[in-house]
């Protein structure tokens, strides 16, 4: 007995000696990239037990191999604004890791766009891509090019020539990108005619997130926001609980805000507030989506203009006091560290129940800690907005069988697979010591899928 507890000793504390070294070689060489490092260091923190129990990935080098990216590729945009002006962009695409099949991730045109927003985003897609149970790797791109106040045919000529840049490094059995932040049907349009356009052919597959008149998936748009709310449906089931008259706040009101609310709603809840990157409204009544859909998707008007039509409604100058607004579940689904632990702090003493990660990475370390420390039900991102990523593999099978699914047979999927999702998050957390922590789970699980696929391959 004293023999085994020593050599259970010796091996925890080489696993452990292994998750630090790695991390600091991992510091080392990503200086001062501060989302990347707030990624990997989370992602450490839960596969200590993993490393306990299969030591195989630590003679295989698994760690140092999943943080390196296979490649950064960083490129010049050129392009014309409307008076002549020549102006120049930074592109970025981070291919990192392909041993489930063609990466596969988003660009983002926003200015915050820099490197280590993208290693970040693409490291995270990873394990999130894994989970989907899908055959896809992980990326990630996009540029610090702003759309914002650019007019029609500067955002065409500007994805024109990100694209053409781009297009040396992607297709549909290498790299698949789709769309993100500042990314819709329009600019992966314009971005899917120029490939094209410089391939000389069509290749369907190439892009997801088109306009489904035009080779895209029925269902795509809802996916993420729709993703989210079933993965928080599932873990409210595991307590015997719902949606069912919850008072829930959504931050945002993109896509996954939008569709988030939208299915929420549908299943009984009230929806109190949601917000855009100016403040963010209160309707005591319950938010209208038809008319955050008006106002978004088709005016690309501010979230102020909701009051002019429901006078009951209040706005609020600034996004991040959303989170004073007492309720019962919350889905961050505006952009990363959006909330932190005094939000988290907030939402607790105001009696929240569950929150639910819509976008990437919207919630501090120390505000999943906050959350967790007092029973907070909490799905990660990685986990519970996988499902726009999970039907972009949709539209990528229906490209390659030249046919269409239904928007019913497409949701019917997406349920399938964040429900899988869900058991697999919770039955790793179980298998591996710590029950109920999806955060933990999700981590072990989609790691698992990926380490597995790099032993399988070999050495590269």
């Amino acid at each position: 007995m004293e023999i085994t507890t020593r050599n259970n000793a010796e091996h925890k504390s080489k696993a452990n000696d292994y998750v630090h070294e790695v991390f600091e070689l991992v510091k080392q060489r990503n200086p001062g990239e501060k989302e990347f490092l707030q990624a990997t260091r989370e992602i450490f923190d839960s596969l200590r037990p993993v490393f306990l129990k299969h030591p195989e990935y630590i003679h295989n080098g698994i760690l140092e191999r999943i943080t390196e990216p296979d490649r950064v590729i960083t490129f010049r945009v050129a392009w014309e604004d409307d008076t002549g002006k020549v102006q120049v962009n930074r592109g970025f695409r981070v291919q990192f890791n392909n041993s489930l099949g063609p990466y596969k991730g988003g660009i983002r045109f926003h200015p915050t766009v820099n490197s280590s927003i993208m290693k970040f985003l693409a490291f995270e897609q990873t394990f999130k891509n894994a989970l989907t149970g899908q055959p896809i790797g992980a990326g990630k791109g996009g540029s610090d090019f702003n759309p914002k106040g650019k007019s029609e045919r500067e955002i065409m000529r500007f994805t024109q020539s990100f694209i053409t840049e781009l297009s040396k490094y992607i297709g549909p059995d290498m790299d698949v990108p789709a769309g993100d932040i500042g990314v819709g049907k329009r600019e992966i349009g314009y971005m899917f005619g120029q490939y094209n356009r410089l391939r000389g052919g069509y290749e369907a597959g190439v892009f997801t997130g088109k306009d489904p008149n035009h080779g895209g998936s029925l269902g795509r748009k809802e996916a993420t926001g729709y993703g989210t709310v079933y993965f928080v449906e599932e873990m409210l089931k595991n307590v015997n609980d719902s949606f069912e008259g919850k008072k829930v706040v959504v931050s945002g009101s993109g896509n996954v805000a939008i569709y988030a609310m939208e299915k929420a709603i549908e299943l009984g809840a009230v929806v109190l507030a949601c917000s855009d990157s100016t403040g963010y409204i209160y309707d005591p009544k319950g938010i209208n989506v038809e008319t955050i859909k008006q106002l978004k998707e088709f005016d690309s008007k501010r979230i102020r203009e909701y009051t002019k039509t429901h006078p009951n409604a209040v706005y609020h100058d600034g996004c991040t006091d959303i989170w004073s607004v007492a309720c019962d579940i919350a889905l961050p689904c505006a952009t990363q560290n959006e909330m932190d632990k005094d939000d988290a702090i907030m939402l607790i003493e105001n009696g929240v129940r569950a929150v639910g990660e819509g976008a990437n990475m919207p919630c501090t370390e120390d505000a999943i800690l906050a959350f967790q420390a007092k029973g907070v039900l909490f799905a990660p991102a990685k986990a519970a907005n996988a499902g726009g990523v999970a039907v972009s593999a949709m539209e990528m099978s229906q490209n390659s069988m030249r046919l269409s699914w239904t928007v019913e047979e497409v949701d019917e999927k997406l349920k399938t697979v964040m429900k899988n999702i869900y058991t697999s998050c919770y039955s790793a957390a179980e298998s591996y010591g710590h029950p109920g922590n999806l955060v933990i789970g999700a981590n072990i699980a989609g790691f698992l899928k990926v380490a597995d696929a790099m032993v399988a391959h070999g050495i590269h």
